[in-house]
């Protein structure tokens, strides 16, 4: 037999309108009294008809996560922070993926089954702010660079901050002709173009002029496409002793060409990414990285998309939050000679997590 609110009600020694009041989050319920219902419930494995809640509440208790590619680590490892953040809070996500190109994206949008989700956390692929007017209305959080007309809560990172820091690593190492790896030439908005900022700002500082052909485009954002282009760099003939990767999908795809070109790691050719992906703690060497916040990117994403849902009379002003970030220094990037250092040593960066929220 299932469980009912009764059956929790009963163990609890409280009414079936506590039970409900509980589990639909009613906030005027003592704490003692909260967890009584909730250690009965656990006890119990009460699970609540969501049909039912729904149709009383107005809601379905499920929040939709857009993003561009689950085959990209990042976005892989993004929704299951944002799957862990929303279940903490009671909420199930429905992922949804749009490499398919704008049509795909739009269709996605603007479908059916986004009419059964209480808001949207949506990570932009092929639409740009021209498009503000074709996104659906209803509570929706944006991630990334894109922020459309600004009339949308927005969630990112800091790309030129990190990527600088990252260059900035480099060059505390003596490395002076560093490669910058995953630009875009399509990209004049995104992270590509964020992140070439912060390195070329690094090495002005530096007093090194920044040199075109030290710059190498890809096609997207995989390990074949880093290793596409250390190949392409090599076979150029210039010469370099640093490469500052985009993210770290091409600097894993990276190494492995360096390595199988006789490039030592990081005797020859130091080398960090962008993202701190949890494979490159277990690259061989392990991977130098920026970590760029993406368990509080979830946490404040999911939070503000909540307050969205929740709201009611005169909405308030849309909020902008950048992650904190910090260099991870490992293996790829050990000093000659010195120990390295392990991810629980990495010192943070410009001011580490704030991410103090900003109005557009």
């Amino acid at each position: 037999m299932s469980i009912t609110m009764h059956d929790v009600a009963a163990r609890a020694g409280v009414s079936i309108k506590t039970v409900s009041n509980v589990v639909n989050d009613y906030p005027y319920v003592s704490d003692a009294t909260r967890s009584k219902v909730e250690q009965a419930i656990a006890e119990l494995g009460y699970r609540p008809n969501l049909s039912a809640r729904s149709l009383r509440s107005g809601r379905s208790g499920v929040i939709s996560l857009i993003i561009p590619d689950l085959r990209n680590a990042y976005f892989a490892e993004l929704a299951d922070a944002v799957m862990r953040q929303a279940r903490a809070r009671g909420l199930s996500v429905l992922i949804e993926q749009v490499a398919g190109g704008r049509d795909v994206e739009l269709e996605i949008l603007r479908g059916p089954r986004m009419q059964l989700v209480d808001g949207i956390l949506y990570s932009p692929l092929s639409l740009d702010r021209e498009d503000s007017a074709l996104l659906p209305d209803g509570p929706m959080v944006v991630l990334g660079e894109q922020v459309f007309d600004g009339q949308r809560d927005h969630v990112t990172m800091a790309n030129v901050d990190g990527a600088r820091a990252a260059t900035e690593h480099l060059l505390a190492l003596g490395r002076r002709r560093i490669v910058a790896l995953g630009t875009d030439p399509h990209d004049t908005l995104g992270p590509a173009e964020l992140r070439l900022q912060g390195y070329r700002e690094a090495l002005a500082a530096a007093g090194i002029e920044a040199d075109p052909d030290y710059v190498s485009t890809v096609v997207s954002w995989h390990r074949s496409d880093g290793a596409n282009a250390m190949r392409e760099v090599i076979a150029s003939g210039i010469p370099f002793d640093g490469v500052v990767a985009f993210n770290d999908a091409m600097a894993l795809g990276a190494m492995r060409v360096l390595q199988d070109a006789g490039r030592r790691i990081p005797e020859d050719v130091a080398i960090i990414g962008f993202d701190d992906l949890d494979e490159t703690r277990y690259a061989l060497p392990a991977l130098s990285t920026v970590d760029i916040g993406r368990e509080e990117i979830a946490e404040r994403a999911v939070e503000l998309l909540i307050e969205r849902i929740g709201e009611t009379g005169e909405p308030q002003a849309p909020r902008s939050v950048v992650s904190g970030f910090r260099v991870v220094p490992r293996e790829s990037t050990a000093p000659r000679g010195v120990a390295t250092m392990s991810a629980t040593d990495a010192t943070d960066v410009a001011g580490g997590r704030s991410g103090i929220p900003s109005t557009l």
